[in-house]
């Protein structure tokens, strides 16, 4: 297996016309935004709105890792507690026979060390969903697929659910002969999988300490496991994915593994296109922790008051030894931020980082 490469600045190629991308993917933002906080008087993030579940666990980083392992985060042993978000990626909130590609936020709580620009508090986050790769290869282009969705944002419900069936169909024929598309998952597509049982990828690569990575986080609980590809029947059931969870977490304990992917060579695992995945073959995915979330209330109304309205993810939140990379990562700060501002000035309610120790 090869050495994995050491990261320098220059891994990254900004494009000159970035900050137009940026401002559009603003405005294009704003339009979800306001149209669904009008619609229903409650302002909801601009992607991945409608939560599913709110777990609080504990993350325990392993000792012994070897150098490349050892990085940022995961350069010191110990257990920090963990907040997890579970949802879909549309900015609208759709009832669940819409089935869309599953969502997990991760926000690490007390991590010491020198923070992002502009990264409040002292959490680390992390954001991945249920496939290895992202749906454009640049932000201009998920910036067109985004105004698109955009102006079907709370319109046609019925016919979202329509749609969504006959994509179901069409995502299993393409499955059936190998294929696997993004696209026509994140268009409704996706199958209605129970999300305590997939796995999730961070998609776009991160700096990791020396060198440049991608995560994971994989089920290995038994509980988790057995719900693998497990689809749930959401006919009538608007809210069916949530009821779910609710109900499961009440008698399991859920244990996740924490992966780290080094990448090995930039041109089979290149930093700027998302689309491309990076074979684990080249490039396995690696154990550096492990997230352990004992029997709870996953819709307790305490927690998500707290954490789905008074907290925002961001993988601009957290440590310069994590910093995003890559064309989609540097379209995502201010996006990321505008959303969360326009939440708190349309709800009246402050959101803010976890304090330190609590």
């Amino acid at each position: 297996m090869e050495a994995p490469v050491r990261y320098s600045p220059d891994v990254e190629q900004v494009k000159p016309d970035e900050g137009k991308t940026i401002e559009g993917l603003c405005e294009t933002f704003d339009t979800i935004l306001q149209r669904v906080a009008d619609d229903s008087g409650h302002a909801v993030r601009s992607v991945h709105a409608k939560a599913h579940g709110i777990l609080e666990g504990a993350m325990r980083i392993e000792a012994g890792l070897p150098p490349e392992l050892a990085q940022g985060l995961f350069a010191t042993p110990g257990e920090h507690r963990v907040y997890m978000r579970l949802s879909t990626n549309a900015g609208d909130i759709l009832p669940d026979s819409v089935s869309l590609p599953r969502g997990l936020a991760l926000k690490v709580l007390d991590v010491p060390g020198e923070r992002l620009p502009e990264a409040e508090g002292t959490t680390q986050n992390f954001i991945m969903v249920n496939g290895p790769v992202f749906q454009a290869p640049s932000a201009d282009k998920f910036l067109g697929s985004l105004k698109l969705l955009a102006g079907t944002t709370d319109r046609a419900e019925g016919l979202k659910v329509f749609g969504s069936t006959v994509l179901r169909g069409v995502n299993k024929a393409l499955q059936a002969v190998g294929i696997e598309s993004p696209t026509v998952a994140s268009l409704g597509g996706a199958p209605n999988v129970d999300p305590l049982g997939e796995t999730y990828y961070s998609v776009t690569p991160f700096r990791y300490g020396d060198y440049i990575a991608k995560f994971s986080l994989r089920p290995v609980a038994p509980a988790l496991t057995a719900l693998t590809g497990t689809e749930i029947d959401a006919s009538g059931r608007p809210n069916a994915i949530r009821e779910t969870v609710q109900f499961e977490m009440v008698g399991i304990e859920g244990v996740w593994e924490f992966c780290v992917q080094l990448c090995r060579d930039l041109e089979r695992q290149p930093v700027e296109d998302p689309t491309v995945a990076w074979d684990e073959a080249e490039a396995p995915f690696q154990r550096v922790a492990t997230i352990t979330v004992r029997p709870q209330d996953s819709w307790d109304a305490g927690q998500v008051q707290a954490v789905d309205e008074g907290m925002r993810f961001s993988v601009w939140t957290g440590l310069a030894a994590h910093r995003p990379l890559g064309n989609i990562n540097r379209a995502r700060n201010a996006p990321y931020r505008h959303s969360a501002k326009f939440r708190e000035r349309f709800n009246g309610c402050p959101i803010h980082e976890p304090q330190a120790g609590r």
